[in-house]
């Protein structure tokens, strides 16, 4: 896979429900359509949440990348 160029990064590691969501989606308001935010977190909740709620929300998310100890989430805003 090629590497996923990010517009901003959101470190989430560390942080449990629902400080997560709250911080991405503050995040994804200041970017422009088509921009890219990645997304590192530790709460294994989150990839489910991430999930639905581009779903729901029309973003689109590119990749979730397991890391050692973290997931890097690829999310574009619609």
């Amino acid at each position: 896979m090629a590497e996923i160029k990010a517009d901003q990064l959101l470190d989430c590691k560390g942080l449990s429900c629902p400080m997560p969501m709250l911080k991405i989606k503050k995040a994804i308001k200041d970017l422009k359509s088509g921009q890219i935010l990645e997304v590192w977190g530790t709460d294994p909740g989150t990839k489910n949440e991430v999930t639905e709620w581009c779903k729901k929300e029309g973003h689109e998310l590119l990749a979730i990348i397991e890391e050692a100890g973290y997931n890097k989430y690829f999310i574009k805003k619609k």
